[in-house]
């Protein structure tokens, strides 16, 4: 999901330095409507692993170029679901700064545009998890079918930013086009592969909670809710 450098360029860089501006703010927001729920501690531990977890999935998992952009397995949807809205904005925003300050400084002026794309992606899916899951209902009692509407939710909004990032930054010509579909057809791997692998944890934890207590860190009932913020 990095658009690669130059698909916008320009006075077009512009949109995503606003938007990115925008999804930061939100981001902020939740965070400290969080920290003032959870506490600091809790929120910085789960915005740590969070953030631990995005960088691998940018940084060591396979990854590579296709088209407008790069394919990647991001696993925002088992993110949010373990870690809850705001620490998971937290980990994907840090998450993408760290990998372009350190492994990617070429990403670094498109990070407006990427982080868009994460965040905006992420604050869909919990729109959706608040339509199809029950307020304060636990990380282990989400049915499977649930969790893959939300992963649907989740791949499917961040094929739709890549794209309009694309068409907004290189129009509707033909080779475009091609770059575009190129590129959501690779990633068509990932909507197969990352709801696999969702369900998995999904399926793991549930065998966890049926054989011992888990710790209330990660899976008790208040932090492992889908919330109404």
């Amino acid at each position: 999901m990095h658009i690669e450098a130059g698909v916008v360029s320009g006075a077009k860089m512009l949109l995503g330095y606003a938007t990115g501006t925008a999804v930061l703010g939100a981001t902020a927001k939740v965070a400290f409507e969080n920290i003032k729920e959870n506490g600091v501690v809790s929120f910085l531990l789960k915005s740590i692993i969070a953030t631990a977890i995005v960088f691998s999935c940018f940084e060591i998992l396979p990854h590579y170029p296709i088209g407008v952009s790069e394919v990647h397995l991001i696993l925002g949807t088992t993110i949010y679901l373990l870690f809850g809205l705001a620490p998971a904005m937290v980990g994907l925003a840090l998450g993408l700064l760290i990998q372009g300050l350190f492994f990617a400084p070429f990403d670094l002026p498109q990070y407006g545009i990427n982080v868009t794309t994460l965040l905006a992606s992420l604050l869909a899916l919990h729109y959706v998890a608040k339509k199809v899951i029950p307020k304060d209902t636990p990380y282990k009692d989400i049915s499977y079918s649930q969790l893959l509407k939300l992963s649907i939710a989740w791949e499917g909004s961040v094929v739709a930013w890549v794209a309009f990032w694309a068409f907004y930054g290189q129009g509707f010509g033909a080779e475009n086009l091609q770059n575009v579909l190129s590129f959501a057809t690779a990633y068509m791997g990932v909507v197969i592969i990352e709801p696999v692998i969702d369900l998995a944890v999904l399926a793991a934890v549930k065998t966890l909670y049926k054989t011992k207590e888990c710790s209330r860190i990660l899976f008790d009932a208040r932090v492992c809710t889908v919330k109404a913020v």
